[in-house]
């Protein structure tokens, strides 16, 4: 039998198949509306008989999946309406390097393109394409788009960190001036790493005149990029790749010292704590210094999230709310909270939830240039296309993030 929690699944598929980027948002938000009332129907039954009907935790579970493809579904349709066009179709009068590249990739001609040339082989791509490439990154992979971001034109990209001042006192206007003690820095590595895609085309595709060369490549490799990216941002163990920030050494924030992440314990393993759930969240927005507590964001999974909506305050506010405007992020006690897949789902002794300014937390160093490397014999008749940027990343400052450790200590 359709009920409600169908119809909204069919509004919000007919809303996505149509483009309808206002009536999808409504849709979302008429969905979690009714997420709140079957979560508060399941929150009397609990109290009442000590369990919730199990057709109502079935549908809560499939409001979740709406929220969660609605989201997702808007997220997608915002991101191809705010693509702009590089090329309009066909090069641009006067830009010789463009038109260069797209001889390059569509009959393999080189001329005119040892400016851009790569001693490894293969051309840099032309800026506007890069840049959109970076943009691009910036907008579906969630970590880049929170993090500290740096270019760089070598491979190593070196930062000094003062973790301790120089030693200051009072005195009075003749009394003597002891010598201070001098300050500790710290000297922070960031090596960048190579990332490829190998997208492919046919040699009938490349001959179309229509074809914008430029959107062409940063289309086919921005989602293999931003899908390795994140899984390296959040969990890389930094040999070739990045370094994630779930895999610096991890120690009970009473214990916190500089190269280590701190975490608060939610007290019981694998599980929040029975009652007054919340109040964990709450210990670890006040466990970030408040200079950090300025531009911080929650990063979790999906799953994760579908169990932190079900949470309410002491006055029975929900925790989690929705998007203002289609396109912008849901927020979680009124900091925003980032959708990020490579997190681990709620076990025991995970961190599945991060908090933190990830701005200054969180490094990534672009090292400048995308190359293109243009194969037309290896996959006969495809011609493929051997697309690298090297990128590193690493944690900058360990006090900007902590971590909630489903753990009983």
């Amino acid at each position: 039998m359709t009920d409600t929690t169908d119809r909204l699944e069919i509004k919000a598929t007919a809303g996505a198949a149509a483009g309808d980027i206002a009536g999808m948002f409504s849709e979302f938000m008429s969905a979690f509306e009714e997420f709140k009332r079957s979560n508060d129907g399941r929150l009397n039954e609990l109290e009442r008989r000590g369990a919730a009907d199990a057709l109502t935790e079935d549908k809560l579970n499939r409001l979740n999946g709406v929220l969660d493809g609605a989201k997702s579904a808007l997220e997608r349709m915002s991101l191809e309406r705010a693509r702009p066009q590089l090329e309009a179709g066909r090069p641009q009068a006067g830009d010789e390097y463009k038109e260069a590249f797209a001889a390059y990739v569509k009959r393999g001609e080189e001329k005119a393109l040892s400016v851009g040339s790569n001693p490894d082989g293969g051309y840099l791509v032309p800026v506007e394409t890069e840049t959109e490439i970076l943009g691009r990154l910036r907008t579906i992979s969630p970590i880049r788009s929170i993090a500290g971001v740096r270019q760089v034109s070598t491979s190593l990209y070196r930062k000094p960190v003062t973790l301790s001042g120089p030693a200051t006192g009072w005195v009075a206007e003749t009394a003597a001036r002891p010598q201070t003690a001098s300050q500790t820095i710290d000297e922070l590595s960031f090596p960048t790493a190579e990332l490829y895609a190998m997208p492919a085309a046919t040699s009938a595709f490349l001959d179309d005149a229509a074809v914008d060369v430029g959107q062409w490549i940063a289309e086919e490799v921005n989602a293999a990029f931003a899908e390795q990216e994140t899984t390296a941002f959040v969990a890389g163990d930094g040999v070739n790749k990045p370094k994630g920030f779930l895999a610096e050494p991890q120690v009970a924030e009473g214990s916190w010292a500089w190269d280590s992440i701190g975490y608060l314990a939610t007290g019981v393993s694998g599980a929040f704590p029975a009652s007054d759930e919340s109040d964990v969240l709450i210990d670890l927005v006040y466990a970030l210094k408040a200079g950090y507590r300025q531009n911080a964001s929650w990063v979790m999974n999906r799953k994760t999230q579908a169990a932190i909506r079900k949470l309410k305050d002491a006055d029975g506010n929900y925790l989690w709310q929705p998007a203002l405007t289609p396109g912008g992020r849901a927020t979680l006690m009124g900091f925003d909270l980032v959708e990020a897949e490579d997190m681990p789902d709620i076990a025991a002794d995970a961190t599945p939830i991060a908090f933190g300014d990830f701005r200054r937390g969180y490094l990534i160093v672009d090292r400048q240039g995308v190359n293109v490397l243009r194969d037309p014999f290896s996959a006969k008749p495809y011609v493929l296309f051997y697309t690298t940027k090297r990128v590193g990343g690493g944690v900058q400052d360990f006090d900007a993030i902590k971590l909630l450790k489903f753990a009983a200590s």
